[in-house]
């Protein structure tokens, strides 16, 4: 199995941290490989809250709901990996391959949905790890809490990679005839190659333009996140990518410059000199000059965009092909006006 990391680094909350050692099982170079290809692993999520406030002023939405932690597309570059480590698991491959699994994720967002105090706004789906990730093909959370919001008529946000989506396209377009919902498909290249190396574990670029022509054929708002934008690897690929989302249907689309917050940054490092072994000093000096000389910047502001020469040049970039492809629509508006609790209606009628 292909995995986007090949580390075991050092969880910041534990004072003990083991490094294997191989030197004494050169003869055993099965067992060896075995340690580097891990089966992945479920373990249940018992926490007791599922809707979750961000407080962050860079991020388009306020309420997310995550169904898994941890995610088997195994992506480099996922700036979600330190959240593992609170779970006393490390960023590296534990992210991977032990997925935490939310299975009363429909319950519980049900009961919020139905309290009191709710006052209707969108949700995004996926705000930290991918909803449609692999895992999902077995639990099938999102597809229960989808059917949960559509009850209530509670507007949804979705992003993935996954083309696993177009699973729920009777959902999801019944939702959207009720401006419901709006979908984002995230796509970092075009070459499969390079993908398959990005995010071992994804849909195929293909795949993914495929899901968009099938979402957008269905009447579903579908716009395309390029995220994230890494200086000196895929930013050439910006215009070929906007031109091919828009002819698969795409009504918009934006972008974000690659972050690498704490243990991302060793995670990431390891996996270009691997895989990219001729570009990757020259990657790392391109993501540097977007972070003013630094290869990460948490600042509000700026952490999503960069700064600096070669930011500008992207953002200039991005904005020219943009336009050039008709990508500059916004998505129509939530309908936040029709949420309701199932039944309350008739409970209230009884005393009237």
């Amino acid at each position: 199995m292909r995995h986007g990391s090949n580390l075991d680094p050092k969880n910041r909350f534990e004072s003990i941290h083991l490094e294997p050692n191989f030197d004494d099982l050169q003869h055993d170079p099965e067992f060896v490989d075995s340690c580097a290809n891990r089966n992945i692993q479920f373990f249940d999520d018992h926490s007791q809250t599922i809707v979750v406030k961000n407080n962050s002023p860079d991020l388009p939405f306020t309420f997310s709901l995550n169904p898994y932690r941890g995610c088997i597309h195994g992506c480099a570059y996922c700036y979600a990996r330190p959240g593992h480590e609170f779970l006393g698991f490390n960023a590296g491959m534990d992210f991977e391959t032990k997925i935490v699994v939310k299975k009363n994720a429909p319950e519980l967002f049900r009961n919020f949905l139905s309290r009191k105090g709710w006052q209707c706004e969108p949700i995004t789906f996926s705000g930290v790890t991918d909803c449609y990730q692999p895992a999902e093909r077995n639990f099938e959370i999102t597809r229960k809490c989808l059917k949960i919001a559509l009850q209530f008529n509670q507007p949804i946000g979705i992003v993935t990679k996954n083309a696993l989506i177009i699973r729920d396209l009777d959902l999801l377009s019944s939702m959207a005839k009720k401006r419901l919902v709006h979908t984002y498909i995230s796509i970092t290249s075009l070459d499969d190659s390079l993908a398959r190396e990005m995010e071992p574990r994804t849909s195929i670029p293909a795949a993914r333009l495929r899901a968009i022509r099938k979402l957008s054929d269905a009447g579903v708002p579908t716009g395309v996140m390029v995220a994230p934008v890494i200086p000196g690897l895929n930013d050439s690929e910006i215009p070929a990518i906007l031109q091919a989302v828009a002819d698969a249907g795409a009504t918009t689309a934006a972008y974000i410059m690659l972050r690498l917050p704490l243990t991302v940054e060793p995670v990431f490092k390891e996996w270009l000199n691997r895989t990219q072994p001729d570009r990757a000093e020259m990657i790392l000096h391109r993501i540097s000059e977007v972070r003013d000389g630094k290869l990460n910047d948490s600042e509000f502001g700026r952490r999503m965009t960069g700064t600096g020469i070669y930011a500008e040049q992207i953002r200039k970039l991005f904005a020219i092909h943009k336009k050039k492809n008709g990508l500059e629509n916004t998505m129509p508006e939530y309908d936040c006006s029709a949420f309701r609790v199932p039944g309350s209606e008739q409970q209230k009628s009884l005393f009237d």
